[in-house]
């Protein structure tokens, strides 16, 4: 049977490394323990929340419910052909250890996606995405529990209802499922994705039958280090805001003022815009209140220089906020879930 604490710090449990602590704690590591929980430990009215790394979450309050630490494991084939194979991964398996075992074997569709902190589970939720590539433009489906009833359900990827940096899981169906696990559909001689920019720089002398899975996945690698702080050395969750998207009327007004200002074009006459420039334009790259930080190579990161609250580095990410609102007259969205 699954056991469960009380009154447990989550200090070690968000990648923020700020204090909280959560009414009720259990780790999960398969169905039959989540639905022993389920069906023992009805929680009632409290709240439910499912962790895996804790690398986008920032607690401004001790959490009154239960908090569920996923922790099921697991990687199977569930299908292959001679040029493609369907891999099933436990929703606690560690992404990046996911994707590296992905590219190990050649397989293409994950390769950009290297380094992402947390888990499998947490991915779809989240519909992660980095370097030009989405997580669900290799999704296949996945299968989910019912927290308040114990029963399963597999959600194909029109049901998931992605978006960016969105699902239906943080949508109309928040804080009702506990992903299980997760199939994705990989390419066994994938069409590699080099539109960003640091990727097409790097490999723009390189043949492109010379280039292969594992050089883009290394070349992420190299890239995300240079950006990113390893949150084990100084507390982050990586990307604080998503980058906003503007109708195409609001990109060319701020353009007049900022023609060196980068952008996407994306579809439905909108542009996206770096949230990061954005920050770093308003003044804030680098900039500390108290022990709470913008960090000094990436605006688009908040840091926990040591002792911070969640409450300093909420009240910061919305100085950030306001301020930009201010000067570019657009609303930065936390990507970080804000509990």
């Amino acid at each position: 049977m699954i056991r469960f604490s009380e009154n447990i710090s989550l200090k070690s449990f968000n990648t923020f490394g700020v204090e909280a602590r959560a009414h009720y704690f259990a780790t999960v590591s398969s169905f039959d323990e989540l639905k022993s929980l389920i069906r023992n430990f009805d929680p009632g009215e409290d709240k439910h929340l499912v962790i895996g790394g804790g690398s986008n979450l920032l607690f401004t309050n001790d959490f009154k419910g239960w908090l569920l630490k996923n922790e099921i494991k697991g990687i199977t084939v569930a299908k292959e052909t001679e040029e493609e194979v369907f891999i099933n991964v436990g929703s606690g398996e560690n992404w990046s250890d996911f994707v590296d075992y992905t590219v190990d074997q050649g397989w293409g569709g994950l390769e950009n996606l290297s380094l992402i902190p947390g888990t499998v589970g947490a991915a779809p939720v989240q519909n992660i995405g980095a370097y030009g590539v989405e997580q669900e433009m290799t999704f296949f489906n996945l299968e989910a529990c019912n927290l308040l009833t114990g029963k399963t359900s597999v959600f194909n990827k029109l049901e998931c209802d992605f978006d960016y940096r969105n699902s239906i899981f943080k949508g109309a169906e928040k804080g009702k499922w506990f992903v299980l696990n997760v199939t994705y559909r990989l390419k066994k001689h994938p069409k590699l994705r080099l539109d960003y920019k640091p990727l097409l720089d790097f490999f723009r002398e390189t043949p492109k039958n010379k280039i292969t899975v594992k050089a883009v996945s290394e070349t992420v690698k190299v890239i995300r280090r240079s950006k990113l702080p390893d949150p084990e050395k100084l507390g982050n969750a990586g990307s604080f805001f998503k980058n906003p998207v503007v109708l195409h009327e609001k990109f060319l007004q701020i353009q007049q003022h900022f023609p060196e200002m980068p952008f996407y074009t994306m579809e439905y006459d909108t542009a996206k815009i770096p949230a990061g420039w954005l920050i770093e334009k308003a003044g804030w790259k680098g900039k500390r209140m108290g022990n709470a930080g913008v960090h000094q190579q990436q605006a688009l990161v908040l840091v926990n220089y040591g002792k911070a609250t969640g409450k300093e580095i909420l009240a910061l990410s919305e100085a950030v906020q306001n301020d930009v609102l201010h000067k570019f007259g657009i609303a930065l969205e936390p990507e970080v879930l804000i509990l």
